[in-house]
């Protein structure tokens, strides 16, 4: 009905793309379909009513569990890097590995993403901390942002460059992607 009376309406997925039941890595997945697709059959949407699917993605991999993880480091290592995080439901510590841009161009593909939103690049660059501008990033997180675009064929319209809702690079208007 909202979508009918012109509203915008948002949807929001969970988990990865790669802990899907039907594209994750099996037995290593949750009990359900989490593509932008399934979301839309979840709540009842057809997809030509989705104007927009943004992807998520971290500025590096994690991975809670037993599961493949294709460049996996050392927890001594991803400690070093400053990369460790807990599960938030099972209070394990994640396993990291490098962002990975083969896994990124398929979770392109499988979900239909016209849009990526980065988050943790002031994990990855801490300089770029607090960051608002894309001009405010040093060189490196541009060129890893640049790669990102050159691989997935989808431009990077958000970067989160902190924990804070404000720490955020918000590039729609100047990608031309505002409706």
């Amino acid at each position: 009905r909202a979508l009918d009376e012109g509203r915008r309406v948002l949807l929001e997925g969970t988990q990865g793309t790669f802990l899907s039941l039907y594209h994750g890595t099996y037995p290593y997945v949750t009990s359900k379909d989490v593509t932008a697709a399934a979301v839309c059959s979840d709540v009842g949407i057809g997809p030509t009513r989705v104007d927009e699917v943004i992807v998520v993605f971290k500025a590096f991999v994690t991975r809670v569990g037993a599961g493949p993880l294709p460049g996996e480091l050392s927890q001594e290592e991803i400690e070093r890097r400053g990369w460790v995080e807990v599960g938030s439901v099972t209070g394990r510590r994640r396993r990291a590995a490098p962002f990975n841009f083969e896994l990124a161009k398929r979770a392109v593909m499988l979900n239909g993403a016209t849009q990526v939103a980065l988050t943790k690049m002031d994990v990855l660059y801490p300089e770029c901390r607090g960051a608002r501008e894309f001009d405010e990033l040093p060189k490196e997180a541009k060129d890893f942002v640049a790669r990102l675009e050159h691989e997935v064929k989808v431009p990077v319209s958000l970067i989160g460059t902190g924990p804070e809702a404000h720490e955020m690079i918000d590039r729609r208007d100047e990608l031309g992607l505002r409706r």
